[in-house]
């Protein structure tokens, strides 16, 4: 069966409509010519008859077995121009529109924390991505996303998946760099006994990791786990919310910054372990608010313990469920919001009924993202622009910062 491709997906595979509906596949771009087997609504073993101009030949050899990128076969113009337009096609079917400023791309290299997937086998360890589509754990010693600090870590964790891992059950490695060293965190291992916990402190010795969770439980210390946020030193609980990329975040920083200027009491909704409230104390007061206690215990711990800062306050509460009222809001002069994909309708609401001049809007889901930024508008706030920040380079993965401000009296 011969077709071309109109459009991708939100997964990235090609997508050509046909009288019979849309046909998926994997691989390929807008305007190249296919050919291959139908198999229910998927093309299976596609072959590129005309190839498209942002085609490129991927630079990672792990490319073809790995999911873990989807879009390493198209140029970066052309990645950068449909992330972009994946942001827009979310603002029309809203009824809304945006200026954009320029993208921001993390180069590659750059991950400074990810989530692997290791198994044991007869011959060792398998340590790596799932391939596409598959349980298949595909390894990746030469990863061209993650930064070379995390593959140097890549023995210490095998060691530990030969330790603390069975053959009958994958193991999850959420694995980030911190000034101690890789803080670690695993789930699926072995239950925990006195020897296990000796042969893991061991290990955690001989790697030089700062810290090892295992299945939600803390098996060894051997340094803090310390991140730098902005002036401050920061020592998030295990598995916390981070940027992924340092270029990423300082990104999203500056977006927010630009979006918010000059204030005198700023409001960090989703705050975390303090992205944003830290480095914005330098200049202004902050109330942080978070719903996961142990992050807001380690902003609240850094602010205190960081001098020169303007006053913070930080609040441990389910937005979702007890969002800020307006009531609450209208001693601040800016707000900042960061919600998790889900979005955040019930504050969004509650926002869009404040009197906060000027909103600064974090998201890493474009729909959701919409969705509140219509509740906003139609309160009379004006979406004045976006900016794209693609720190998930070469995945569909999308991010991005974006101003609003009142127009309304």
């Amino acid at each position: 069966m011969k077709l071309t491709i109109d459009r991708l997906g939100h997964l990235g595979d090609g997508v050509a409509q046909t009288p019979e509906g849309a046909i998926f596949v994997l691989g390929t771009l807008p305007g190249e010519e296919v050919e291959g087997t139908l198999t229910g609504d998927r093309l299976s073993d596609p072959k590129i008859v005309t190839p498209s101009t942002s085609r490129v030949k991927p630079p990672c050899r792990h490319a073809r077995a790995c999911g873990g990128c989807q879009l390493q076969h198209a140029a970066d113009p052309f990645v950068a121009q449909w992330k972009e337009d994946v942001v827009r096609t979310a603002l029309a079917a809203q009824g809304l529109t945006a200026q954009f400023r320029p993208l921001v791309t993390s180069p590659a290299k750059s991950r400074r924390r990810a989530t692997l997937s290791a198994r044991r086998t007869k011959g060792g360890v398998l340590l790596g991505f799932h391939a596409k589509g598959s349980d298949t754990i595909t390894p990746v010693p030469d990863c061209l996303l993650l930064d070379p600090a995390l593959i140097a870590a890549f023995p210490g964790l095998e060691a530990l998946v030969q330790t603390g891992g069975s053959r009958s059950q994958e193991l999850s490695l959420q694995i980030t760099l911190t000034r101690g060293g890789p803080d670690v965190v695993v789930t699926g291992g072995k239950p925990l006994d006195a020897a296990l916990r000796m042969d893991l402190a061991r290990l955690v010795e001989t790697h030089a990791f700062a810290r090892l969770t295992w299945d939600g439980e803390t098996v060894a210390l051997r340094d803090r786990p310390a991140l730098t946020i902005g002036p401050a030193t920061v020592v998030p609980p295990a598995g916390a919310f981070l940027q992924a990329t340092t270029q990423g975040e300082a990104a999203l920083l500056a977006g927010v910054r630009a979006a918010l200027g000059p204030q005198k009491r700023i409001v960090d909704l989703f705050s975390g372990i303090g992205t944003f409230t830290l480095p914005l104390a330098t200049d202004t007061e902050v109330h942080a608010v978070e719903g996961d206690k142990p992050m807001t215990l380690a902003l609240e711990l850094a602010a205190r313990n960081t001098p020169n800062l303007h006053r913070v306050t930080t609040e441990a509460r389910d937005l979702f469920r007890r969002p800020l009222e307006p009531d609450e809001l209208k001693t601040f002069t800016g707000a900042i919001i960061d919600p998790p994909r889900a979005g955040a309708e019930a504050q969004t609401d509650r926002l869009a009924r404040s009197a906060i001049p000027v909103i600064a809007a974090v998201s890493c889901n474009p729909v959701t993202f919409a969705r509140d930024a219509r509740v906003l508008v139609a309160a009379g706030y004006q979406l004045d622009w976006v900016q794209v920040v693609d720190q998930f380079r070469w995945s569909t993965h999308v991010e991005l910062v974006a101003r609003f401000f009142m127009t309304k009296p």
